[in-house]
């Protein structure tokens, strides 16, 4: 295991952690996941590294990677661009994403970053009446609320609006000294996922042109026992890519096991 930085277009430093050697497979985080807070993502590399470079990375404006502003969809789609360049050595990658990570590896396919396949854990979509929808406005009001410094808004209406916690299990966790600061240290991020999710989960149908270059495999995972709509999305999901497999995994509350994620990980990367 080693830990290094590369740099991404714009400039910003982009913090990475990557374990083994071989074709890589690269690590996405989900909204305000980073390495220090994602317990699956070392154990999982641990178990790939004697066949594969996996490589996770802070995304930016988390854990120890820098940010530029304004932000842009874009320039995340190149740190994706550059992790597997520099620090990937541009081999052929697997891209892994958890949630709305596999949103944006989806995006980064889309614009054209070399990727050769896609996995992906419970990626976002909301496409009928199962669940609301995000409000049309969600991205302008964690917007506001970040402008206006009240990062623990912007983190309430993530929970609320986006995750559909009941509003006295969010009071309640805003008065958790350990959890609470960690999730307001990355709240101007927030708004990042909801920008790389983007109507997707509006109710209403993927747009045909939504991921229409998406050409590589694509493997689209979700936990037996996770919650209904995840579920669904990760259903929808599989369905609207041409390309993409659908497996149910043993796994629940939007997560599942590295024992799990590592086996299945490696037979897609091999081609099996």
């Amino acid at each position: 295991m080693h830990h290094g930085t590369i740099t991404s277009a714009d400039g910003t430093r982009i913090a990475y952690t990557a374990w083994g050697a071989g074709d890589p497979i690269v690590i996405i985080d989900g909204v305000t996941a980073y390495r220090a807070t994602t317990p699956e993502n070392a154990p999982t590399a641990e178990l790939l590294a004697d066949e594969f470079l996996v490589i996770n990375y802070d995304r930016r404006g988390r854990g120890e990677s820098g940010d530029t502003l304004p932000y842009a969809v874009d320039r995340e789609i190149d740190d994706l661009a550059a992790i597997i360049g520099q620090a990937g050595g541009g081999r052929p990658a697997t891209v892994f994403g958890w949630s709305s990570g596999g949103n944006l590896a989806l995006n980064a396919a889309q614009a054209g970053v070399p990727i050769a396949r896609i996995a992906l854990f419970e990626p976002n979509a909301v496409v009928d009446d199962t669940r609301p929808p995000l409000p049309a406005d969600y991205v302008e009001q964690i917007e506001a609320a970040i402008a206006a410094g009240r990062p623990g808004d912007a983190v309430a209406l993530f929970l609320t609006a986006a995750v559909l916690v009941p509003d006295e299990m969010v009071a309640e966790l805003r008065q958790d000294p350990a959890e609470w600061p960690v999730l307001e240290a990355v709240a101007p991020t927030i708004a990042y996922d909801g920008r790389n999710v983007g109507d997707a989960m509006s109710g209403k149908p993927l747009r045909t042109d939504l991921w229409d270059r998406v050409d590589v495999p694509v493997l689209v995972m979700n936990g037996k026992d996770t919650w209904p709509f995840l579920a669904t999305a990760a259903q929808a999901i599989a369905e609207h890519l041409p390309t993409a497999t659908h497996r149910v995994v043993p796994g629940e509350d939007h997560s599942t096991t590295p024992e799990v994620l590592a086996a299945e990980l490696r037979a897609f990367a091999k081609g099996a």
